[in-house]
């Protein structure tokens, strides 16, 4: 019997990412002046109020404020209606030294033998159900609010839009797990009130939306995906009506709030940790960024066609406490999933340490994470600048998304014998 499967998305301007996007540029700044920072960061944002509060061990200093500001104007936040600005919401900061205590479980004398930064489990997940080994629903989710957020930006099309939305697709499956149409598509989007009926306002967002909007979203995707938007898609544009006051001043937002829009839509699992605002010593993000790598190369290799992996870890101990592989029954080879598993940790290093080499976790790379997912993204070299309160600024190429490529297939096919 068919089913029906739900992941949702939201915005770069959602109050909850709007706390991501900071605490992650703030994690940028102290790795593009000190690479060994350990800095655990934390955002709330409310009507015209940032609050910042964390941990850090770093040799730079930070204009923090100037920082938060300049990511909040990025992302669209630049006008005093909104009820929160850059230009003039308070920034509170709050940020403090690390414990020692944590730090001497991490750091040692050899960087080979840097323990893990907390104790847990975390989960990658791929599937080939996409070109880039992502869930489909989770995959257009992000999408289509990357489109409204293109649509927002060019201001021609469709003039009205504000930062604050969010979007939900739920798919239909057949019984062998294969999408077979769109059921529904849920968008809620910000807008100036531009009109003084809330009718006629809110039938021209559902008009722009399926008839701008839409269209644009279908055009980026995959020809084999296309046909899966059909005339029978049930529709909900802004379905609690005029959606005017959003952003932090219609919600407080929170660093981490967002854990499943940032991984895989509900599929899989998650180990609970979130990433942004969290160095790479913290496994919480480092080890899910090495599971989403190890479980995107096994299904690229033609090992399984979906895999659930999963790492955990004891706080300031170096070799993780073991590896779990589940490919949901898709193995064609006579192999269990602990024999999979035995040999996942042969052939990947997830000591700490190894892992930030691996993935150059050091870099300033993680703004970008900080919206539309951290996983299914596109691996690609970007020149970075970053300044000091001093006046000294520092222009650098960073390697983006490291987790995503597909280095270790030939590995995986010759230790499987593939």
């Amino acid at each position: 019997m068919a089913y029906l499967f739900t992941s949702e998305s939201v915005s770069e301007g959602h109050p909850d990412k709007v706390a991501d996007q900071i605490s992650d540029a703030l994690i940028d700044n102290f790795l593009a002046f000190d690479p060994d920072s350990k800095v655990a960061c934390e955002t709330l944002v409310t009507t015209g109020q940032v609050v910042l509060a964390g941990e850090v061990k770093s040799n730079t200093y930070l204009d923090v404020q100037k920082i938060a500001r300049d990511t909040i104007n990025k992302i669209g936040y630049t006008k005093g209606e909104y009820m929160f600005d850059g230009n003039s919401c308070g920034v509170f900061s709050a940020i403090h030294e690390q414990s020692e205590d944590i730090n001497r479980g991490v750091d040692r004398a050899s960087k080979e033998e840097q323990g893990a930064g907390d104790q847990g489990m975390m989960f990658g997940y791929a599937t080939k159900e996409t070109d880039n080994y992502m869930p489909l629903a989770l995959d257009i989710s992000h999408l289509i609010l990357k489109e409204l957020a293109a649509l927002r930006r060019e201001n021609k099309d469709i003039t009205y839009l504000r930062p604050d939305s969010k979007s939900q697709v739920t798919i239909e499956y057949s019984d062998d797990n294969t999408p077979q149409r769109i059921d529904a598509i849920v968008v809620s989007t910000q807008h100036d009130d531009f009109d003084s009926s809330d009718e006629i306002m809110l039938a021209k967002i559902r008009k722009d939306i399926v008839e701008i909007l839409i269209p644009r979203v279908i055009a980026k995707l995959p020809e084999h995906i296309r046909p899966l938007f059909d005339d029978n898609i049930k529709y909900h544009i802004n379905p609690t009506g005029k959606f005017v006051i959003g952003g932090p001043h219609g919600d407080t937002g929170l660093t981490g709030r967002k854990i499943i829009v940032d991984t895989y839509g509900g599929k899989g699992a998650h180990g609970g940790g979130a990433f942004s605002g969290k160095d790479p010593s913290k496994v919480d993000r480092s080890a899910a960024y090495a599971t989403r790598h190890i479980a995107k190369n096994l299904v690229a290799a033609g090992l399984c066609d979906e895999v659930l992996v999963q790492v955990s870890y004891a706080i300031g101990v170096v070799e993780p406490m073991g590896i779990f592989i589940d490919t949901y029954g898709t193995c064609p080879f006579n192999l269990t999933d602990g024999e999979i598993a035995e040999k996942v940790s042969e052939i990947f290093d997830m000591r700490p340490a190894a892992i930030e080499a691996r993935l150059k976790l050091r870099q300033p790379m993680y703004s970008e994470t900080a919206a539309y997912g951290h996983m299914g993204r596109v691996n690609e070299v970007v020149s970075k600048t970053f300044e000091q309160p001093n006046g000294e600024s520092k222009t650098m190429d960073v390697e983006l998304f490291t987790w995503e490529k597909l280095d270790y297939v030939d590995k995986v096919k010759t230790a499987f014998g593939i």
